[in-house]
């Protein structure tokens, strides 16, 4: 997308312009073309199609089963227990015996203190509340699973009743009421899991930096003066400052992935129809899914395995959990020009000495990003925000079908893909934490240039609804977080799972709140 890099006055003036009718839309066809007269020979897939073919060597878990006694299933595949840098939710398992409230009381302390805009919903008395709860579970010897009394941040795009949905917006809460939890954040309840409230995120997940001028934008915990990446911003943030240990993020074009990368924590995505995304904002959409972030791979595999399932009237999938005390053999691939393609070598450098690849050609990437970005805008339309939306409406009927026509073929082509390899892996971005421009604070920015290097890396995982995962395995020259993305197999959450718990590299960044 040709755009340029704008901010303040000059964004303001931008915005106007595009959002101008006739003359905003001839501006964006023109400089935009995307599938304009564009034949393509296959079908339209309108939503990701595959095969269940199970993997070899996992536990399969009961999808229709109670999620605490699916939580207790996947505690028994985690390797044997080991303290990390990160606090784990095992480690907060081991602590507590009656500690819950106290612990909130720290959280509480934290967050109150401003300028932190890490939550768009906040009330410390239903926190204080929950907590009670949880330590009265602790002191009668009943916890309700390890989750119990572990403290969860919900991105503000899913519902997590009686907290308002706002999708970072100042008004989706006056037009549609929450009325009840999603079905994800439900199933972690019943887990026993304390909920801190709704996490800051990128107006609408319409970006990708995090930027959000009505609460604030949120800072990346290793570099105030940077970006936590987006959308999932809050969520990202607040589990690498150590104010929670897992988080509920959505992703429909990187947004847990890339906020994971760049704040050094880690993000799944995963496949298409593995999780039920009702009770969010975008729970119409055929490239989003709803997954959760945490300080390390074990925790993501323990609240994965909670929200697992999606509805009776939209089953398409078995939903194994891997055994993780048995990595076997996997086959990794990368494609050396797509892999290299990034802002600075210290990424690619970093991400190429974490593991031995085969090499592997992906084609069509351009017409893969297309694809992407005529389908996600295009189901996004009922929704009036300003940039993105500008250039969304611009999409003709005939652009949206060419999208699914490409998905079918691009789907074929990475089929493939994996005859010859288990797993893709790829530099999670192709950049690290940009800087957040002052002028940006109040009104926003338009960058597409970093939207490209953010988005380089995540678009097949979205399009095509494959599984992937972003894990942090070091730092570049500046310090700041490097993410590796393993990209597996339709429903090879197994595979991903197992490798990123072998590959993972934490350290805790500067701004870090031990509350345990």
């Amino acid at each position: 997308i040709k755009a340029p890099h704008l901010t303040g006055l000059a964004f303001k003036l931008f915005v106007w312009i595009v959002e101008a009718p006739i003359i905003g839309s001839l501006i964006l066809k023109k400089q935009n073309p995307l599938l304009r007269n564009t034949v393509i020979p296959e079908a339209p897939m309108f939503k990701p199609e595959y095969p269940q073919e199970p993997e070899p060597g996992v536990v399969a878990l009961d999808e229709d089963g109670k999620p605490e006694d699916r939580v207790e299933v996947a505690l028994k595949c985690l390797p044997q227990y080991d303290p990390f840098r990160y606090w784990k939710i095992r480690d907060y398992a081991y602590a507590y015996r009656s500690t819950p409230s106290v612990v909130a009381e720290h959280i509480i302390s934290v967050i109150e203190e401003p300028p932190q805009p890490l939550l768009i919903s906040f009330n410390p008395e239903e926190v204080r509340n929950q907590a009670a709860a949880s330590t009265k579970r602790f002191e009668e010897g009943n916890p309700l699973s390890i989750l119990d009394g572990i403290f969860v941040a919900i991105k503000d795009d899913i519902d997590c009743f009686p907290h308002p949905s706002k999708g970072g917006t100042t008004w989706m809460h006056e037009v549609r009421t929450v009325k009840k939890d999603a079905v994800s954040v439900s199933r972690l309840r019943s887990c026993g899991v304390i909920f801190v409230g709704k996490a800051n995120m990128h107006e609408l997940g319409m970006g990708t930096t995090g930027n959000n001028s009505n609460y604030g934008t949120a800072r990346n915990p290793h570099a105030p003066e940077r970006y936590t990446g987006g959308s999932s911003s809050g969520p990202a943030a607040i589990v690498a400052s150590g104010l929670c240990s897992a988080a509920l993020g959505t992703d429909g074009g990187g947004s847990i992935r890339i906020p994971s990368s760049l704040c050094g924590v880690v993000g799944l995505k995963t496949t298409y129809g593995r999780t039920d995304i009702g009770g969010s904002l975008c729970d119409a959409g055929t490239v989003e899914i709803i997954g959760p972030i945490a300080s390390t791979v074990e925790d993501v595999m323990l609240v994965y395995s909670a929200i697992l399932g999606t509805s009776l009237a939209d089953r398409i999938s078995l939903n194994p959990v891997p055994n993780l005390s048995f990595l076997g053999s996997l086959r990794l691939g990368k494609y050396t020009a797509w892999f290299n393609d990034v802002y600075s070598t210290d990424i690619s450098d970093k991400c190429e000495d974490a593991l031995n690849l085969l090499e592997i050609v992906i084609p069509e990437l351009h017409e893969m990003r297309t694809a992407h970005l005529v389908s996600i805008g295009s189901e996004r339309l009922s929704y009036d925000t300003r940039t993105s939306m500008a250039l969304f409406r611009s999409f003709s009927a005939s652009d949206y079908v060419a999208a699914q026509c490409l998905r079918r073929r691009i789907m074929y082509h990475h089929m493939e893909i994996f005859k010859k390899v288990d797993v893709i892996v790829t530099p999670t971005t192709g950049m690290t934490a940009p800087i957040i421009p002052l002028s940006a604070l109040k009104d926003g920015e338009t960058d597409m240039q970093v939207t490209g290097y953010l988005m380089r890396f995540v678009i097949a995982g979205n399009l095509l609804g494959l599984p992937a995962i972003s894990i942090p395995v070091g730092y570049d020259k500046q310090g700041l977080p490097i993410g590796l993305q393993l990209i597996g197999r339709p429903w090879g959450e197994a595979s991903i799972l197992r490798l990123a718990l072998a590959i993972e590299e934490l350290n805790r960044p500067a701004s870090f709140f031990d509350v345990l």
